[in-house]
């Protein structure tokens, strides 16, 4: 039995009971759904939900507002679940919170195998083998029990795919990783095709602990190669 919380954000009532289905069948008994953007917020405001899985298209809203509003609520991990396959539509997802993007048609176990592998991941990094609850780097602090970010002794909101990345990144310091080698670690997928969805996570982590984005100095790229961080030097200014 898996004791998450999930929430289904979707106007087509087969989708969604395909899914309830499929999520059952995996252990997940706590399923909830929504089947436009008003219910989902109403449901949101009352209850904490682990994930959340949301149609881009709905009713009565845009689903990229609805994932902006839902993130002033909540850092879960967001799963859009779409017929907008353009890669627009998929970096938009991606830059306003989402944490991942499947097209329709799609095959719900693979539905299912990746919110597994949300919930799988974060839980590895949480629970990872540290002397300490809370790690430090300069101004940014990171409390992996809680799954918070601390910058400046001020929480700063990251949803689950950019902590388990910063985690990931911090956890190897000094170590350069491809895109792909980032991708397949965090997501746990083929990482064929997915660069753009780690930049796109890089590039908030930047926002969010550099002092200057477009010059950073904790994440840096490696030209060519790709990524990695570069813990502050104990004194410096970062």
């Amino acid at each position: 039995m898996r004791l998450q919380k999930i929430l289904i954000i979707d106007d087509e009532p087969g989708i969604v009971k395909m899914l309830e289905t499929i999520l059952r069948k995996e252990g997940y008994t706590s399923i909830s759904s929504a089947f436009t953007g008003q219910e989902a917020m109403e449901k949101i405001s009352r209850n904490l939900y682990d994930l959340i899985v949301l149609d881009v298209m709905l009713p009565d809203t845009d689903g990229f507002r609805l994932c902006q509003e839902i993130r002033r609520h909540t850092a879960v991990p967001i799963l859009f679940l779409t017929a907008r396959s353009g890669d627009l539509d998929k970096l938009t997802g991606l830059g306003i919170g989402g944490d991942d993007y499947i097209t329709k048609p799609f095959n719900p176990l693979e539905v299912a195998a990746r919110i597994n592998v949300q919930f799988r991941r974060l839980e590895q990094y949480q629970n990872a083998g540290q002397t300490t609850e809370i790690n430090r780097f300069g101004p940014v602090a990171i409390d992996r029990k809680a799954a918070q970010l601390l910058v400046d002794g001020q929480e700063v909101p990251c949803p689950a795919k950019e902590f388990e990345l910063l985690l990931f990144l911090t956890d190897h310091p000094n170590q350069v990783f491809t895109s792909g080698q980032l991708y397949e670690h965090i997501w746990g997928y083929d990482s064929i095709g997915d660069e753009k969805t780690v930049s796109i996570h890089i590039m908030r982590l930047r926002k969010k602990i550099e002092r200057d984005a477009k010059n950073p100095s904790l994440i840096v790229n490696i030209r060519g190669i790709g990524y990695k961080f570069i813990p502050p030097k104990q004194g410096e200014v970062v």
